[in-house]
C-alpha cells in the first residue's frame, strides 16, 4: 500500500484558501499513486478558538463533504487530518477516514487535549474548546489495519499499545505540533511509537505561524513516515507545503515482529 502524508500551514484565517491547498495536496497524492493520503490536524483552519467554534460542523458539512468528494473522485482512501466536529452540543477535534467511494468508515475524536504554557508564547487550552473523545479506533484499509490518533496523543504510549493490540500495523498521527516541543520531541516520539508497536507511523503535519501575531505560536512541520524498525523513510522540511510518499508493507511489519518478537514477550496483559 502506498501512503502519502501532507504538510501545510492553515494558520491564516482563510478557510477557502486552506481547503484549496488541502485539495491540491490530495490531488498530488493521488497523482503519485497513493492508496491512502493523510492530512494534518485542523487542516481547514488552525487559529482562534472563537473562529474554530464557528467552523465546527457535523459529518457531511462543507469541509468533510469536500474531502469525501475528493476521496470518491480520485478513488483513494483519505484520512481527513482533523476537523472541528459539532455533535450533541459539543465540539470535538475529530479525524474522519473516508474510503475510495467517499464513505466515512471510521471516526476518531481526540482523547488527549493539549493544555500547556510554553515559554515565549500565550498558553494553549484545547480543553476550553474541545470535549475529549473516549474511544480507541482502528479500521481496515486495503487489508492493513490503521490505528487513529491526533497530535498530543503521541505522548501517551498506552493509546498506541491499545491500537496495536486491536490489530493496527499502521499508526496515523495527523498533527499541529508546536515548534518548541517539536524541536525537542517530535521525531523521538514518532520513532519511539513505531519501535514500541513495531508499526508504521504516518505523521502529517502543519507548519508555520498561527493565531494572532503577538501570541508567538508556531507549528513545527517535519511531517514524516517511520517504518516498523524505527527508520524515517520519508521526511518533510521544517517549512513548506507538500506531499511525501512511502510504501507500507504488512509483510515488513510481520517480519520485524518475528525477527524481534518483543510484542509476544509482554507479561502485564494484553493492554500493556
Amino acid at each position: 500500500m502506498r501512503a502519502a502524508i501532507s504538510q501545510l500551514n492553515a494558520g491564516v484565517d482563510d478557510v477557502e484558501a486552506n481547503m484549496t491547498t488541502a485539495e491540491r495536496l490530495l490531488d498530488a497524492a493521488a497523482d503519485g499513486g497513493a492508496d491512502i493520503a493523510v492530512l494534518p490536524e485542523l487542516f481547514a483552519y488552525y487559529g482562534s478558538q472563537r473562529r474554530m467554534r464557528e467552523l465546527a460542523e457535523p459529518l457531511g458539512g462543507p469541509i468533510t463533504a469536500r474531502i469525501a468528494g475528493l476521496a470518491r473522485s480520485r478513488s483513494m482512501w483519505v484520512l481527513g487530518g482533523s476537523v472541528c466536529e459539532s455533535a450533541d452540543g459539543r465540539v470535538y477535534n475529530t479525524s474522519f477516514l473516508f474510503d475510495r467511494d467517499g464513505e466515512m468508515l471510521a471516526r476518531y475524536r481526540k482523547i488527549h487535549l493539549y493544555d500547556a504554557e510554553l515559554p515565549g508564547q500565550r498558553p494553549i487550552r484545547e480543553s476550553a474548546l474541545f470535549a475529549a473523545g473516549d474511544e480507541v479506533v482502528t479500521h481496515d484499509v486495503d487489508g492493513i489495519r490503521l490505528g487513529m490518533s491526533i497530535c498530543y496523543d503521541l505522548r501517551f504510549p498506552e493509546l498506541y499499545r491499545g491500537l496495536m493490540t486491536s490489530g493496527a500495523m499502521v499508526l496515523a498521527v495527523p498533527s499541529a505540533f508546536q515548534a518548541v516541543t517539536g524541536a525537542a520531541h517530535w521525531e523521538t516520539l514518532l520513532r519511539a511509537r513505531a519501535i514500541e508497536e513495531q508499526s508504521y507511523v504516518l505523521a502529517a503535519a502543519q507548519w508555520g505561524p498561527w493565531g494572532s501575531p503577538d501570541a508567538g505560536h508556531r507549528t513545527y512541520g517535519n511531517a514524516m513516515i517511520v517504518d516498523p524498525w524505527g527508520g524515517v523513510v520519508a521526511r518533510a522540511p521544517d517549512e513548506g507545503d507538500g506531499v511525501w510518499f512511502a510504501d507500507v508493507d504488512a509483510d515488513e511489519v510481520r517480519a520485524v515482529r518475528t525477527r524481534l518478537p518483543a510484542l509476544s514477550h509482554r507479561r502485564l496483559g494484553n493492554a500493556c
